[in-house]
């Protein structure tokens, strides 16, 4: 134990450059000439101010003026100026004791070209693509059009590929190494999980703090079409109902419900979830909770003796700590992840440990550390560091 304690430390106190996660969007700031700290927290988080941005297609009102198009003389015809471009590149120096207690150098870990921004007035856009994803091309994740308004009302209508679970916490602001484990969890064969799919997604927001989300997906994932030059698979459309009410500014309550099927052959599996998540915001602290329960019928799609329904659940809890707020230099944050489920490979149980300091705006170190309790690496130790950076 004296030697796992030892190579962890000695792997934390390496101000290594390797590159961290970066989840902002620098072609925004050099649009409008402003600071990534006006949307963004230092913990890679949107702040009130970025959500309202983001929910507006990307534009601050009063201030998309027409010289960010080209003047064609044609109205009809809304052509940028210029393509909002930003890179993001990610590289750690990590070891674990699951890997033949090995130090190594994971660079890059992911190379990512981002774009998005208003096309015209209420219509807006943003995708990704990896160049390098653990040594991959994965391609396209995020890909959407955004209809902001519609019908002169706070109804918003994306269409593409997103995160089912973006309504509820985004993974695209989680930390580098660890994830919200519940969200990718999958039994058996199904394809269904709360990360990327296809379809699309209404939102809409009252005026007493209540925000409702409403989608419709496809239910298989982001994969590649099939022969037939479709998405989708079997007949089914899955769908997810959210409910978030803020009961004071500090404190938000929300839940969910999901309903799906799948039928890749000629088997069904039907899949249910549901989950209620809370956001605690009490200066310097800020804490988030997420709940979930899942059924599937038959996961596996077995012909002979199917397994009368096989159960998933699990939590997770995430505390940030920003001791000056929005002008924090360093900050901490802590995660703790725990799935049970009938399929004993999904059982997972993990405690994280994260902290940054901040170089510059775009720019700063980071250091984590997370024990694996329960797992298919059952106490399993991985410490990484790096820094974060994006352009």
């Amino acid at each position: 134990m004296k030697n796992i304690l030892r190579a962890a430390c000695a792997v934390v106190l390496l101000a290594v450059v390797g590159l961290g996660s970066l989840q902002a969007m620098p072609a925004f700031a050099r649009k409008y000439s402003m600071s990534c700290k006006t949307c963004h927290a230092p913990f890679p988080k949107l702040k009130p101010y970025g959500e309202e941005f983001a929910a507006n297609g990307f534009v601050i009102k009063d201030k998309d003026t027409p010289r960010y198009f080209v003047d064609t003389g044609d109205s009809a015809l809304s052509l940028l100026r210029e393509i909002p471009i930003a890179l993001r590149l990610e590289g750690f120096l990590a070891w674990n004791n699951a890997n033949q207690r090995q130090v190594d150098f994971l660079s890059p870990y992911i190379l990512k070209l981002i774009s998005g921004g208003a096309i015209t007035k209420n219509i807006a856009y943003y995708f990704y693509f990896f160049f390098s994803e653990r040594g991959e091309i994965a391609g396209i994740e995020d890909a959407f059009v955004m209809f902001n308004d519609l019908f002169g009302s706070d109804l918003d209508l994306y269409a593409g590929q997103f995160q089912i679970s973006d309504p509820l916490f985004k993974r695209e602001v989680r930390l580098p190494f660890e994830d919200y484990q519940i969200y990718r969890a999958t039994p058996g064969d199904s394809r269904i999980n709360l990360t990327y799919d296809r379809g699309v997604m209404l939102t809409y927001g009252f005026a007493t703090g209540t925000d409702l989300t409403f989608e419709v997906l496809n239910g298989t994932g982001i994969h590649e079409a099939n022969v037939f030059r479709s998405f989708d698979d079997d007949p089914y459309k899955n769908v997810l109902l959210r409910v978030s009410q803020e009961i004071v500014p500090a404190f938000r309550v929300g839940a969910f419900g999901f309903l799906g099927k799948e039928r890749p052959d000629e088997i069904v599996n039907s899949v249910w979830m549901a989950g209620g998540d809370v956001t605690l915001a009490v200066k310097p602290f800020e804490l988030n909770v997420q709940y979930v329960e899942r059924r599937d019928s038959n996961p596996f799609f077995a012909t002979i003796l199917p397994i009368d329904k096989l159960m998933t659940r699990g939590a997770f809890a995430e505390l940030i700590f920003l001791p000056k707020g929005d002008d924090s230099r360093w900050y901490g944050a802590g995660l703790f992840n725990w799935v049970d489920s009938d399929q004993a490979d999904l059982r997972y149980s993990a405690a994280t440990a994260h902290v940054g300091y901040v170089l510059r705006r775009n720019m700063r170190l980071t250091a984590e550390t997370t024990y694996v309790f329960r797992g298919p690496y059952a106490e399993h130790i991985r410490v990484g560091t790096g820094i974060v950076l994006g352009f």
